[in-house]
């Protein structure tokens, strides 16, 4: 039986490498360091305006403190909470990944159309691909007392990120504990969908940060 290849030339690896160029996603494009590298991690956010500065800016009030924070630093260290929600975050990421396929991360990336805009989402997905980029992401977070509603400063977290990164709709999970012994087997976690009026009221006010410290700054040269 004669083959249907029979006279054909079959391409090579590279030649087949070359005709099916490898596409990288744009938001990996903007990948500014790894917290694996604490050093250079730490270093990079100090240069912009990160979703933990943004928790802080519910009203125009709050810019001041931001201000000083940020030329100052935090005196803040580490508790034993915090240090129970870093023992616990593998752990809670990867039933994040085997419930909803959404990769753990340890990026810092930035905005599209602002370098100084980052965000480390604790988990990033190919999501359904409908808007705003197709992606998903994750955020992770553990607490000792149960929720009667997500609190804000979350949400203002979770819409930022989704600005940097271009996604569409955020997996908000949290695992309540009693003395840092999980409460519930599982973690508990609700969808977080973009919304574009939070966005801009947040984007707003880091321009408005941004600003500031600009000024700051420029007067103590």
């Amino acid at each position: 039986m004669l083959s249907l290849f029979d006279g054909e030339e079959h391409p090579s690896l590279p030649g087949a490498l070359l005709a099916f160029p490898l596409v990288v996603a744009p938001h990996l494009l903007r990948i500014v360091a790894d917290s694996t590298d604490r050093v250079a991690w730490l270093r990079a956010r100090a240069q912009g305006i990160t979703a933990t500065d943004v928790a802080k800016l519910a009203t125009p009030r709050s810019l001041p403190n931001a201000v000083y924070d940020k030329l100052n630093g935090s005196s803040f260290s580490g508790n034993t909470f915090t240090d129970h929600g870093r023992a616990r975050e593998p752990e809670i990421a990867a039933w994040v990944l085997s419930n909803y396929g959404i990769e753990p991360s340890t990026a810092l990336f930035h905005a599209a159309d602002h370098r100084r805009h980052l965000a480390t989402p604790d988990g990033v997905g190919p999501g359904s691909g409908s808007s705003a980029g197709g992606l998903e992401l994750a955020e992770i977070k553990t607490t000792s007392k149960a929720w009667r509603s997500i609190p804000r400063s979350y949400l203002r977290q979770v819409w930022w990120q989704q600005y940097v990164l271009g996604a569409e709709r955020t997996l908000l999970v949290w695992e309540q504990h009693k003395d840092f012994v999980p409460v519930n087997t599982e973690p508990e976690c609700r969808w977080i969908e973009r919304d574009e009026d939070q966005i801009a009221i947040l984007v707003g006010y880091a321009n408005d940060l941004i600003a500031l410290l600009n000024e700051q700054t420029a007067r103590s040269q």
